[in-house]
């Protein structure tokens, strides 16, 4: 069994296209698990209209007020149950072997954590890069100091097993992103982690993004950073 969270906000331009290209790869013994957080659109809409019409388990959830990306995927993590679950933003495609490839990855070499890399797209379709990681100067793999100084493990790019997720959740109060911090724990008990270098998914960039948009102070870069090292020196 095989799990897939989404978190969605104001979606309704994408999701569907997103949504279809997991649904395709997946059959009636896997689930979706989708958290909106709180759309004004019609994305929550589109969303049961695409759950109607799956053979595949889909479950969504509305948060009853905006909660952020990090509440949201945590919710849906909560509830996952596959052995190996992916996370998945509103706004890509998945690659027809996406889903195949990461599951074979797993098997074969008992891997805790996956990441793959994405060819990257602008709003329109047209393609800006052939890997993201280049593209975005991610280094991997990477140590927890390399980590905490940039984050190159991307959640859209990422799964996860059953094992690691019991052991990240829950996830802690001040944490500055989901994926860093399964990345953290990981690396904190050892676990397996492979970096696949071939792009599994295409990665669209525009202006609401929510991952490497948004320029912060040093100031809070720095907090951010001292409050992750904290949260994983925390783990037992």
């Amino acid at each position: 069994m095989l799990s897939v969270c989404m978190a969605t906000y104001n979606g309704a331009q994408t999701v569907a296209k997103q949504l279809t290209s997991i649904l395709n790869q997946l059959t009636p013994n896997d689930e979706v698990l989708i958290v909106d957080d709180h759309s004004t659109d019609q994305t929550v809409t589109l969303l049961r209209h695409l759950a109607a019409g799956s053979q595949v388990p889909v479950r969504l959830a509305v948060n009853a007020k905006n909660l952020g990306p990090i509440k949201s995927f945590a919710k849906a993590l909560q509830q996952a149950q596959g052995e190996l679950v992916f996370l998945a933003d509103q706004d890509d495609i998945w690659f027809a072997d996406k889903v195949e490839q990461m599951y074979q990855a797993f098997e074969q070499q008992q891997a805790d954590l996956l990441v793959h890399d994405g060819v990257v797209l602008d709003q329109a379709g047209q393609q800006i890069a052939a890997s993201w990681n280049h593209y975005h100067h991610n280094r991997l793999p990477q140590t927890v100091a390399s980590n905490l100084v940039k984050n190159g493990y991307t959640g859209a790019m990422m799964a996860i097993s059953q094992h690691l997720l019991r052991q990240a959740l829950p996830f802690p109060s001040k944490i500055e992103m989901h994926d860093q911090w399964l990345f953290l724990v990981a690396k904190r008990y050892h676990a397996k982690i492979v970096v696949l270098r071939q792009p599994l998914m295409a990665y669209v960039r525009h202006g609401d993004n929510v991952t490497g948009m948004k320029r912060r102070s040093l100031k809070a870069q720095l907090q951010g950073r001292w409050r992750m090292w904290r949260a994983y020196r925390r783990l037992k």
